[in-house]
């Protein structure tokens, strides 16, 4: 994973995007890209849409930093051409394809590093960015997920709490009270009805429970209570709230409640507590018939058949996935063609005052930040392939919403979709834990006769 930051620009947004993309620092520029905008005019192109909006408060742009491990830049296993890429691809997320944005990558440091300004008010809506403790989290959730489909390990944030060097260390070698925490919330997260029904799910699997200001939770054996603000983000009790209200309100009534069958003669704390063996046995026990239920309910027989059925359930997340991707590369197409639309037309009466003027430098020197859009919008219209006469923005808008319309139906059944896989991945586990199936291949089982 990767250190991410924000900061706001209040006041000093053009000497901030000649910082970022400093060519001592962007190898003479080779890792600077934008969107939205040419990152040479950014400052006048983020004005002029800062000037659209009704309520645009006192940031104009937002600064996000990106920050990779200075072990894998050293090893290769990230260089700054795969950071660069990276980073795109977490403001194409964070930004939605709704501001303009600048990103470069830093090289002349032990870490590298990337740089995204984007503008505090989106081009399509006209709305500010709200920055606070559920965004920051979302974006740190998408440097985080984009780093793991990467193969890319943890960084330690010396300035979060979430995660302490100690902690660090003992996840990488197994050995966190935090991790193990981390691990069990989530398993439990998806039985629990609320946020108290959690807490009692904690202490059957052998937690300690303190209240307070804030929850603490012990393991049998470990010396001192965690805070469960201090595991990170997702885990403060207004987040838990949020996600047990999120799966119960997510096409929970989708799905059965099967989780992992736990492995008895592995598990420590069977081993220790006596009352923790007797609930995870009883556990066993109805997870095997959740399992079985499963199985009867989609007609699965033979192992071959539940391989079919989960290669169909990949198939069709995947399916969906793709779909909304091609979606969203769609809206983003409409969205810079708006923009650059309005932008067009509003700066077309003074170009062509430029056009006609006699004195031209005279002319240009007064109105260039004008004459700059202008010919900006020009260009990014030539680049989409869109000639006189320009599109009118309310057709645009009404095709923008129906994209839009299309896509969050498609998320949906998306969520679903993924939910439906992440289940069957928990019953083939089941299923080869009562099986007891080894890696090498072995005659077919009958799944029924078990």
């Amino acid at each position: 994973m990767a250190i991410t930051k924000i900061k706001p620009i209040k006041g000093t947004l053009k000497k901030a995007l000649d910082y970022i993309m400093n060519p001592d620092k962007t190898d003479e520029k080779m890792l600077v890209s934008s969107y939205g905008c040419s990152y040479e005019t950014a400052d006048i192109e983020f004005g002029f849409t800062l000037s659209q909006a009704m309520q645009k408060g006192n940031n104009l742009a937002h600064h996000l930093i990106q920050s990779f491990s200075p072990i894998e830049c050293a090893d290769g296993h990230v260089t700054p051409e795969l950071a660069h890429e990276i980073g795109k691809r977490f403001a194409d997320s964070v930004t939605a394809g709704k501001y303009e944005y600048v990103i470069s990558t830093h090289i002349d440091r032990g870490h590298i590093h990337n740089h995204i300004i984007f503008c505090a008010v989106d081009f399509v809506d006209h709305k500010k960015y709200v920055s606070n403790k559920k965004s920051y989290a979302r974006l740190r959730s998408i440097s985080d997920d984009l780093c793991r489909e990467y193969g890319l390990s943890v960084v330690v944030p010396q300035q979060e709490t979430a995660k302490s060097y100690y902690e660090y260390q003992a996840d990488k070698s197994g050995i966190s009270w935090k991790k193990k925490l981390r691990s069990t919330i989530d398993l439990l997260i998806p039985q629990s009805q609320d946020f108290d029904d959690l807490l009692k799910r904690l202490v059957s699997a052998g937690y300690e429970i303190k209240h307070g200001k804030y929850i603490s939770c012990r393991a049998p054996d470990q010396e001192r209570f965690t805070r469960l603000k201090t595991l990170g983000n997702r885990y403060t009790e207004e987040q838990l709230k949020e996600r047990i209200y999120d799966f119960r309100h997510l096409g929970q009534n989708h799905f059965s409640s099967v989780s992992l069958i736990i492995d008895l003669q592995n598990c420590l704390k069977a081993k220790q507590s006596a009352g923790y063996e007797h609930w995870a046995k009883i556990h066993n026990l109805k997870q095997a018939a959740e399992t079985l239920n499963y199985l009867t309910e989609n007609r699965i027989e033979q192992y071959s058949d539940f391989e079919s059925h989960a290669n169909k359930l990949t198939d069709n997340r995947e399916q969906l996935a793709s779909e909304i991707k091609f979606l969203e590369k769609q809206i983003a197409e409409i969205t810079l063609i708006m923009k650059y639309v309005t932008v067009y037309k509003q700066t077309e009466p003074v170009y062509k005052q430029y056009q006609s003027a006699k004195n031209k430098s005279q002319f240009r020197s007064i109105h260039e930040r004008d004459i700059l859009l202008h010919e900006s919008a020009i260009n990014a219209l030539r680049e989409q392939h869109i000639q006189n006469p320009l599109p009118e923005i309310g057709t645009l808008i009404d095709k923008y919403s129906q994209l839009l319309h299309e896509k969050e139906s498609l998320y949906h059944d998306y969520e679903i979709a993924k939910r439906r896989t992440k289940e069957c991945d928990i019953v083939k586990k089941n299923i080869d834990s009562i099986l007891k199936i080894r890696s090498e291949p072995e005659q077919e089982h009958d799944i029924s006769d078990r």
